[in-house]
């Protein structure tokens, strides 16, 4: 097939970049499928959240959308101002992204050239890789230990061109979280000039007593180099409207804001999760149920004989043989979940918590293609 012009004007990188594979849309599997009603279709595959938006958040957004025709706050003023009081930090220490994968691309942004790298755990989130190669930066990848965060061998393979160190925790697709102990100690010992990354995506889907304090390192100020993401999509049901944040001491959250464009983030997104991080009531529905799902997996998989990895968060890795394989027959009864093989882990799947209803579902057709069905 004959180049286009527009690829062979492009630059000559771009066409070697890997691109993210998200999980199946439940409207794509149902027309592949030849499935009319999509509600026979479980969508286990992208660790959202099973009771849905925050109840108050769809309030919001049914009083917005009258309001449409206007330009969003392109500061984010309320939302931030409601997150700085709700976390303890100046609301100049917060900024708010369509999504936190746009905060993590726009760090890459600030901080990495092709004279840089970035230091990852191995299989941590896919994303950190792409916004390093779209900086044109290296990565280096550390192994993992027991499926979680190496952290001496992380600290260790910091170099004289390493400017950023991302920390997934809990961990992105394992579910594994590091000890708060031995966390903090890894913050404090990453040299100043090494921008140190924690997405915390998961974190307020763990009981509180179990979240490391990570926001002190922002209140310190001029203490350990951190920044912190964080997301509406998880814990508040939100996915569909991207909004995630940003926080950092007020100068970094300066340099982000020179590169963020304005508007990013819709108007009817910031209503919502200003609403939604009101309901603590649905944090509290939703840690329930994602506690009690992983109780279900963690049950079912030791009665099918089949190993896991224990989840801090809302999904569970487990290795069922071929894993592309598990997905393409789950697929055709209708779970989609997500295969591993991107991650360097081709044995396993990864399933998102979901209702009662739909994990004794996943858990039934998963019997049945791995021949455990009694």
């Amino acid at each position: 097939m004959t180049k286009s012009r527009f690829v062979q004007i492009a630059k000559p990188w771009i066409g070697s970049l890997s691109k993210y594979e998200p999980g199946r849309p439940i409207e794509e599997v149902a027309r592949e499928l030849g499935i009319k009603d999509v509600n026979r279709i479980v969508k286990l595959a992208s660790n959202e959240n099973p009771l849905g938006p925050s109840p108050l958040a769809m309030k919001a957004m049914a009083e917005a959308a009258g309001r449409m025709h206007r330009y969003p706050d392109g500061s984010a003023h309320y939302l931030r101002q409601d997150l700085a009081a709700k976390l303890g930090v100046g609301a100049d220490q917060i900024v708010i992204g369509n999504g936190s994968n746009e905060l993590l691309e726009l760090t890459a942004r600030v901080f990495l050239d092709e004279n840089t790298n970035i230091v990852m755990a191995e299989r941590a989130f896919v994303v950190y890789r792409l916004i390093a190669a779209l900086s044109r930066a290296g990565v280096v990848s550390v192994p993992m230990k027991n499926h979680t965060h190496d952290l001496d061998a992380m600290l260790k393979a910091i170099d004289s061109r390493t400017k950023i160190v991302f920390v997934s925790n809990p961990n992105n697709p394992t579910g594994t979280a590091v000890e708060p102990a031995k966390l903090d100690a890894f913050v404090r010992s990453v040299p100043p000039s090494v921008v140190v990354a924690i997405d915390e995506a998961y974190v307020e889907l763990m009981p509180p007593e179990q979240q490391p304090d990570t926001l002190r390192y922002v209140r310190e100020g001029a203490g350990a180099t951190v920044m912190l993401f964080r997301t509406f999509s998880k814990i508040y049901g939100l996915a569909g409207l991207r909004v995630g944040y940003a926080v950092a001491t007020s100068d970094a959250i300066e340099l982000m804001n020179r590169m963020r464009q304005p508007f990013n983030v819709n108007a009817m997104a910031l209503e919502a999760a200003r609403a939604a991080l009101a309901d603590d009531q649905h944090v509290e529905r939703t840690r329930r149920v994602v506690r009690e799902g992983l109780a279900f997996y963690e049950n079912s998989f030791r009665e099918m004989g089949l190993n896991y990895v224990p989840s801090a968060a809302n999904f569970i890795l487990v290795e069922t043989g071929r894993g592309r394989d598990t997905f393409q027959a789950l697929l055709r009864e209708g779970i989609i979940v997500r295969p591993m093989d991107a991650y360097g882990l081709p044995a396993h799947v990864r399933i998102t918590v979901g209702t009662g209803e739909e994990n004794k579902k996943c858990v039934k057709a998963l019997k049945k293609v791995l021949g455990k069905a009694k």
